[in-house]
């Protein structure tokens, strides 16, 4: 074997120890390993340590999340691979749930045994009336599951509305290529960020939407931003193609080079208390990944505007994949 190949074999080594090891991984480290070939047996050998982890943080605790999109309207952020972008609007309807089918919803999610459960808008929603329909969804929801907000950008003072009204923790990222594929200005996604932590709400953060297109060094990034806020709930998602979109020629990447970005994230962070693929792929599960999302009501993902009746799981299939991952939900 050539002397340039051993020196890399020993890199790739040395970097596969540090993660047995539970060391921290520089960006070059990360970068290099999510390069690993995806039929190689570095690949499998990524989804045994990710696994391994796993293990060892959740032990066999399962978890499935549920989502309510309660609008379907055009959004003027312009997400250049979002169904319901004003400049490309893809959804057959326009529609803002009612507080009363809000609430049926979310009892349904409550007695089918869901974790936690979000309620997610676009992103020019009136947070005076999102957090007013918060406290009256609150009462419908017994203490133990987390109540989580999916919107968008607000500021320090929203925050700590948003937990008064009984939300525990928020949804919120800083999107690949945000401010060229999207509207929104990274700067003001780092100030939200900033006031979920310091408004003492958890933060739940995604590296997405992820494309072919994406590169490792890219995808490496927002690995790392997940790990300065500590965040406890981590995920990965791929862009799904949706048709009428700008970014739909772009395709989306495989199942397992999904796989091995959850992989290398989870190794990455190390997440406290669960590890999430989106959109649900049973192959993340053997990466120990071991939280699914359930959805319901508009989607950025899909084109029918109810997407239960499309794209999305339901709470009990998604536990159904977990149980037979060997998780108990």
């Amino acid at each position: 074997m050539p002397a340039y190949f051993i020196i890399i074999d020993r890199i790739m080594e040395a970097i596969f120890k540090k993660m047995e090891t539970n060391g921290e991984l520089s960006k070059d480290e990360v970068v290099r390993i999510l390069s690993v070939d995806n039929t190689g047996p570095e690949f499998y050998r990524l989804l045994y340590l990710a696994r391994r982890q796993s293990v060892k943080a959740f032990g066999d605790r399962g978890y499935v999340f549920a989502q309510i999109g309660i609008n379907a309207e055009p959004c003027p952020i312009n997400c250049r691979f979002c169904s319901m972008a004003a400049k490309h609007y893809a959804l057959p309807g326009k529609w803002r749930k009612s507080v009363d089918e809000i609430v049926e919803g979310v009892k349904q999610l409550v007695a089918d045994r869901a974790n936690d459960i979000f309620l997610m808008t676009t992103a020019d929603y009136p947070v005076e009336q999102f957090v007013e329909i918060g406290k009256t969804v609150r009462a419908h929801i017994p203490p133990e599951i987390r109540f989580v907000a999916n919107i968008g950008d607000f500021d320090l003072s929203v925050a700590r509305r948003l937990k008064e009204a009984g939300f525990t923790g928020a949804y919120h990222i800083v999107r690949m290529r945000e401010g060229i594929d999207t509207g929104a200005p990274v700067e003001q996604r780092l100030k939200t960020l900033d006031a979920i932590r310091d408004a003492g709400l958890e933060l739940y953060y995604c590296v997405e939407p992820v494309g072919p297109e994406h590169t490792y060094e890219e995808i490496a990034t927002e690995i790392f931003r997940a790990g300065e806020y500590r965040v406890e709930a981590m995920a990965v998602m791929r862009r799904t193609p949706v048709a009428g979109t700008p970014l739909f020629e772009y395709g989306a990447v495989t199942t397992p080079e999904l796989c091995k970005i959850a992989a290398v994230a989870q190794l990455t962070v190390r997440p406290t208390r669960s590890m999430n693929v989106h959109e649900v792929t049973e192959m993340s599960l053997l990466a120990g990944i071991n939280q699914l999302y359930a959805e319901a009501g508009a989607n950025p993902r899909d084109t029918d505007d109810n997407t239960e009746n499309n794209r999305g799981y339901t709470v009990t299939s998604t536990r159904k994949l977990l149980e037979n991952a060997g998780f108990a939900v």
